[in-house]
């Protein structure tokens, strides 16, 4: 039942539940916990040797996911139900496969990915819960969410989200199309999603500060069509903490099960 990690083969795809407050993000890092490090040393105990796993996206460290995807080559011919329950032996309890299928050969868990889904967790009272800890930013003002839910409705479309991004990253072209973006309160919660063709570097969680500081009356929400012509990171908000972040869902469009 050993696999070869390289070409040929069936190529997988897994889908990964996990919670970042325990890893250093997602990508391998040396002398730090991640989440491809951790999927790597499972598949070497189930496969007995190294696998070239491809990620869908990468996360910073605290950010959370529902549904991670990666894939990869194997000559292994273990199912995929019991490939779930091999791997979630040796991963961390921070972290779960909840959902493997073999997709084409010329799959790629990055190169075929159409978009993805992020929703970010806001805990808008005065009290902290301490189920939230990790999960949710605290803020302890009040916000107003339907002047947010307004303004989240600029990011639609296709636009240059320079304004938008960190400094660091290495991508060239920064238009991306958003599809979805909006806000609403259960509770004592403030919810912000948001869905599109790619992301940039920090870009949800900017796009969340800035946000918050039009819920809190610090910023117009006329910032953000402001901000997006003039490409300006200045003129946007600040980086929300990673903990509030979550990847639910990444799109792709393959075939029925194979």
């Amino acid at each position: 039942m050993a696999g070869n990690g390289q070409e040929g083969g069936r190529n997988l795809l897994l889908t990964l539940r996990f919670d970042g407050s325990a890893f250093h993000g997602s990508a391998v890092q040396k002398n730090a916990p991640t989440v491809q490090g951790a999927l790597q040393q499972a598949l070497q105990q189930v496969f007995g040797e190294a696998t070239d796993v491809k990620c869908a996206s990468r996360t910073d460290a605290g950010v959370h996911a529902r549904a991670f995807c990666v894939s990869f080559h194997t000559k292994s011919a273990i199912p995929c139900e019991r490939l779930i329950e091999a791997l979630n032996a040796y991963l961390p309890p921070e972290a779960a496969v909840y959902d493997c299928r073999e997709v084409p050969p010329d799959f790629h868990a990055r190169y075929s990915c159409l978009g993805k889904r992020y929703r970010y967790r806001i805990l808008n009272s005065r009290i902290r819960d301490p189920f939230l800890l990790s999960t949710a930013f605290r803020i302890p003002y009040r916000l107003d969410w339907e002047i947010m839910d307004k303004a989240a409705r600029a990011f639609l479309g296709t636009h240059d989200f320079s304004a938008f991004c960190s400094a660091g990253g290495s991508v060239q072209d920064r238009r991306r199309t958003i599809f979805l973006s909006r806000v609403w309160r259960e509770g004592e919660q403030i919810l912000f999603e948001t869905g599109g063709d790619g992301f940039l570097y920090n870009m949800v969680r900017i796009i969340t500060g800035t946000l918050i500081e039009i819920g809190a009356g610090k910023r117009m929400p006329e910032s953000i069509p402001q901000a997006l012509q003039a490409g300006d990171r200045s003129l946007a908000g600040f980086t929300a903490p990673a903990a509030g972040l979550c990847l639910e869902q990444v799109y792709y469009e393959v075939p029925a099960r194979l």
